[in-house]
């Protein structure tokens, strides 16, 4: 937003304060988009911590002191909380206030949240697209939204204008908008996000556990592929153990999906099947060239690493 602009909230609350919680704060803050900044977290040290980095106006243990008199509540937390939040704020939400949260998994989210938000509140839930490895308030930035998507997923008979007014919000976060169903996203997100850190995790678990190649041995010769699994398995446990509970039909289809095509793999490997392997090769090529012409990544040489 520019100098002069009307924030589009006049005081915004998150409930959570990690890294997406952290970077909205921040950019809001930079760019004005909200008035005033309320801040709640479960933990002292985190609140206290949020406190330190300057990231909000007032900061509270209790999530309903929080959202008191908020426009916009932000659930910043594990999805697998979201149902007692909502019911905890419930009672101190303001009329006409939107709440919302950053969740990579969304219908469920709607079943534990909606039957707790009161009516003339407006429930419009979201997820950005972006993040890191790391974790906590001190790993957000501001411009971790630009550029990247923000999907917003509305539930069946959700406010026109209060939906119109998160897009607004996400623009100007930086981010590039998406509205689809809650269904629909976690489809689309258990291939794209959750099934990759599934691989991960367990990828990186397995070679924890050889027996035949010491630990040391797995550290000191990771090539690039292993590396970049390890990237995705040090992402926060709590939020994906939450993601893969909470979106577990998703997930399990398309497991089932990428465990059949693994077979096939195997099979070709295994008889020999050369041309089979270089057009599988080929296809998912040209995948990767498509994420890099849309923006999604850069074709730096290893990934735009800094060199030592």
């Amino acid at each position: 937003m520019t100098a002069g602009t009307t924030p589009i909230f006049g005081k915004i609350a998150f409930i959570g304060i990690g890294l997406i919680g952290g970077s909205i704060a921040r950019v809001v803050r930079r760019d004005g988009i909200a008035g005033e900044i309320a801040i709640s977290t479960r933990r002292v040290e985190t609140l206290n911590r949020a406190r330190e980095l300057g990231l909000g106006d007032t900061y509270s243990l209790d999530p309903a002191e929080a959202v008191r008199d908020a426009d916009c509540v932000i659930l910043c937390a594990p999805v697998g909380s979201s149902g007692a939040i909502a019911e905890a704020i419930a009672p101190a939400l303001k009329q006409g206030a939107i709440v919302s949260d950053v969740g990579s998994v969304k219908g469920d989210v709607v079943r534990q949240m909606q039957p707790h938000i009161p009516a003339g509140v407006h429930f419009i839930p979201a997820h950005p697209v972006a993040g890191t490895e790391q974790s906590g308030p001190d790993a957000g930035f501001p411009d971790l939204f630009k550029g990247r998507w923000c999907i917003i997923t509305p539930p069946e008979g959700a406010d026109e204008a209060a939906t119109a007014r998160m897009v607004a919000f996400w623009q100007a976060c930086g981010s590039k908008i998406e509205v689809m169903t809650p269904e629909h996203h976690d489809m689309v997100l258990a291939i794209t996000s959750h099934i990759p850190h599934l691989i991960a995790y367990n990828i990186v678990g397995t070679a924890a556990h050889l027996e035949e190649v010491t630990a040391s041995e797995v550290i000191k010769f990771s090539a690039g592929g292993f590396r970049d699994f390890t990237r995705i398995a040090a992402s926060d446990p709590t939020m994906w153990r939450d993601v893969f509970l909470h979106n577990k039909e998703a997930v399990i289809e398309m497991l089932g999906r990428f465990i059949e095509d693994l077979f096939a793999l195997q099979r070709a490997i295994r008889f020999g099947e050369g041309d089979e392997l270089f057009d599988l090769f080929t296809r998912t090529r040209a995948i990767r060239r498509s994420i890099i012409d849309v923006g999604q990544d850069t074709d730096a040489p290893d990934f735009g690493r800094q060199k030592a």
